[in-house]
């Protein structure tokens, strides 16, 4: 057994692979610095402060409030419902148990499409209410005045091209974009229009690989992938999906690292088992008067 199998690494050993040093707290120079000397970074969901605190302290470099809440957490079946409002709440949370992660948030639908004016106020209200750091806004090179206005505004902006899940009802559901004659350049070309007008990072979703490799190598901000391959800066996985609080399938693009699904039902089963027959609470979880 190798000394790594032995002594597996702690938090502060899986931060410092980033650089080491790994930086009190992520800024955007940190993920440029990545791109710019091929070196990659783990993003991951959360939407709340007890899993930003262990995400944080497992090393993870950035932290996405997605409106991906509408299904994991508010139980709806798209994304469609989730509201600004909602997305403050939650992105509070995750701010207040991030200490060294960067914490970026979606602008939910409806919230930015009808002009720049409206994107930028929708950007300012996650940034100065919820302590965000970056805003996400799904959209091609139609929307680069967007990006463009909140950028200048003071707001740093992921742009997220690919499968965008808010436009799932014109896309016709969940289906892989960029395949067929001239994908590349199209996607290259939008990529480029959005990196132009100022967003630090674009994120491509369910994109074909070799196309992702060639937008990632077309930019100089840095990408990340979620179902697009392995050549982005950074990835990025809804974390219910990652560790298996999921029933039935998952994408093709995500890997389990765990079974929290079972973990958390037996435990429960054991918990109503351990009441119905007396023996929970035992006397050393009672107070003496």
């Amino acid at each position: 057994m190798s000394s790594a199998e032995q002594n597996p690494a702690s938090p502060a050993d899986t931060a410092s692979v980033y650089g080491p040093p790994a930086p009190a707290k992520y800024r955007t120079v940190h993920f440029q610095r990545a791109k710019d000397e091929g070196r990659r970074f783990a993003m991951l969901t959360s939407y709340d402060a007890m899993t930003a605190e262990i995400f944080d302290a497992a090393g993870v470099e950035m932290l996405l409030i997605g409106d991906s809440v509408g299904n994991t957490v508010l139980g709806h079946s798209t994304t469609l419902p989730v509201s600004l409002d909602d997305m403050v709440l939650f992105a509070s949370a995750v701010t207040r148990g991030a200490t060294r992660a960067f914490v970026v948030a979606d602008l939910p639908f409806g919230s930015y499409e009808a002009s720049p004016q409206d994107a930028v106020a929708a950007g300012v209200r996650l940034v100065k209410e919820a302590g965000v750091h970056a805003v996400k806004m799904e959209g091609d090179e139609r929307f680069a005045e967007h990006v463009a206005a909140m950028t200048a505004a003071g707001v740093a902006v992921m742009a997220h091209i690919g499968f965008t899940p808010q436009s799932e009802n014109v896309l016709g559901g969940y289906r892989v974009q960029g395949r067929g004659e001239d994908a590349t350049r199209r996607m290259v070309a939008s990529a480029r229009a959005l990196e132009e007008a100022g967003a630090f990072a674009v994120l491509m979703e369910m994109v074909p690989s070799e196309v992702a490799a060639a937008v990632d190598a077309a930019l100089t901000v840095p990408t990340v992938g979620i179902g697009a391959g392995a050549e982005t800066t950074g990835q990025v996985l809804v974390w219910q999906d990652m560790l298996g609080m999921r029933t039935g399938g998952v994408p093709r693009f995500v890997r389990r690292y765990a079974d929290l699904h079972g973990t958390i039902t037996d435990a429960v089963t054991q918990y109503r088992r351990d009441v119905l027959s007396g023996q929970f609470p035992a006397p050393e979880h009672g107070f003496e008067s």
